[in-house]
């Protein structure tokens, strides 16, 4: 057996990623839309009240107040959108029935030392059911066998892709750059190197464009690959379920999903092209940010009406620039049909590290973002504004709550924060056993609250003083 089918073996425990059964529904879509209103009135209603009851009781905390206010906002906004008036863009809207061969989509991965993935990823990408693709891979300096699994599947899919190599790492960024010199696709798919996609995910985005030429980027629905490693991995499955199902697809109801994530993302060539060059020198407090962090990318999409004139301004002399592609206002949809499964940490200290990088590319997103992001519409900016001042609030309360008030013997006051941020979870577990009927991990997901609030939210400010320090990442 070779190498790379050796690599093709599942890991104990991993879950296959076959495609999803299609079965006729049992009641009709429009009953079970009224039943999904329905279950998430009865979860909302009395937790409105008991935070409103909470609230007025510790009415003489002012920033408490605020605080609980902002949770119970936000909570409420994304469950209601989410289950309400989420559709799926690949199958809404009047789909563009191309003249011809359907339009190009390239495919691209960059990989760094993931030799126990990377087959998977890229036979995955080979296997996808949309017709007329293109497929580049770009090894960033592997010195794990990456690159040799790779040239052994070149060599049994003799064509079938382009392979790339590095001799010297040089970021995931400028890995994928160099790969896209040579795309040629109207839609450009990303996908992480530690990452497997459904059979017909790139088909399920390429639908999305068509129906709305108004789309410039779209994001998959991740979920993790390993989630029944162990406790620690099927808690982020839970996480990344409502992350996903719920918070994109709130977004995407506003047309101003913040982040296509890394795991899948899907880009319009007109809506990008022209900024991949500032994304791969961008530079944060003077120093080159070589984070590949996807909320960056989907922000030069999200902002270039009134940041993408300086952007091309600043690199006009690179071969991306394209003069015909003018900034536009486009749309960043979520696209939960278009399925990805991605390898989460399984280890507490590597997902420390993994938390700080998002928290470092969250800081620096934000201060990209914040300046025009009152301009995508008032739903959608105070949805961003709100969420990036729970982030900011969160590690201020943690320590408060669990230091400053137990030393001041406000020790009821702590117990309330604690089950504050329990019943957040809990919402959120109600809403993962809605979408996962079948599934018995939501027991799972008011822990990922309890870790994030008191254990997560401190590495902001870690990640504020270190957010100059560089490595090779993914996201």
């Amino acid at each position: 057996m070779s190498r790379a089918a050796t690599a093709l073996k599942r890991a104990p425990g991993a879950p296959a990623p076959e495609r999803e059964q299609r079965h006729e529904p049992l009641v009709s879509p429009r009953t079970r839309h009224w039943l999904k209103l329905g279950l998430v009135a009865a979860c909302l209603v009395p937790v409105t009240v008991l935070i409103g009851l909470r609230i007025s009781k510790v009415s003489d905390e002012a920033l408490l107040t605020f605080y609980g206010l902002i949770v119970l906002l936000i909570t409420t906004k994304v469950m209601f959108v989410a289950f309400t008036f989420y559709r799926d863009p690949a199958h809404h809207g009047a789909k563009v029935v191309p003249i011809g061969a359907p339009p190009l989509v390239s495919c691209l991965v960059a990989c760094k030392d993931d030799h126990e993935v990377i087959v998977r990823c890229v036979v995955s990408l080979l296997d996808q059911s949309y017709p007329n693709k293109e497929l580049i891979v770009v090894d960033d300096g592997s010195t794990d066998g990456s690159y040799e699994l790779l040239v052994e599947l070149e060599k049994e899919h003799k064509g079938a892709f382009t392979l790339l190599r590095n001799e010297e790492s040089q970021g995931k960024k400028r890995a994928l750059v160099r790969g896209l010199e040579g795309a040629k696709g109207e839609y450009l798919v990303f996908t992480d190197s530690d990452c497997v996609i459904e059979e017909d995910a790139v088909e399920q985005m390429a639908e999305a464009f068509q129906r709305d030429p108004k789309i410039g980027a779209v994001s998959g629905d991740a979920r993790a690959l390993n989630a029944e490693r162990n406790t620690l991995t099927k808690i982020q499955d839970t996480w990344y379920d409502g992350q996903f199902s719920i918070w994109k697809a709130t977004e995407s109801v506003f047309g101003s999903v913040s982040c296509v994530s890394g795991p899948l993302a899907g880009f319009r060539r007109e809506a990008i092209w022209n900024y991949f060059p500032a994304w791969a020198a961008d530079t944060f407090l003077g120093r080159e940010f070589r984070f590949a962090t996807d909320r960056q990318l989907t922000g030069y999409v999200l902002g270039q009406e009134w940041k993408g004139k300086k952007l091309k301004a600043e690199h006009a002399d690179s071969t991306f620039l394209e003069e015909d592609f003018e900034p536009k206002r486009w749309k960043i949809g979520y696209v939960k049909s278009a399925k990805v499964w991605t390898n989460v940490p399984a280890t507490m200290p590597a997902l420390m590290r993994q938390q700080t990088r998002w928290k470092k590319s969250f800081i620096r997103n934000l201060a990209f973002a914040a300046g025009f992001y009152w301009r995508r519409g008032v739903a959608a900016a105070l949805l961003f504004y709100a969420h990036a001042v729970l982030v900011i609030a969160t590690p201020f309360m943690a320590f408060r709550h669990l230091v400053m008030l137990p030393l001041e013997g406000a020790w009821i006051l702590t117990g309330l924060f604690v089950a504050g941020v329990a019943l957040k979870g809990c919402i959120w577990a109600v809403a993962y056993k809605i979408q996962n009927p079948d599934c018995g991990r939501w027991v799972y997901r008011p822990l990922m609250s309890l870790m994030s609030t008191f254990i997560f939210s401190g590495l902001l400010i870690y990640s504020l003083f270190t957010v100059r320090r560089q490595i090779w990442v993914r996201g």
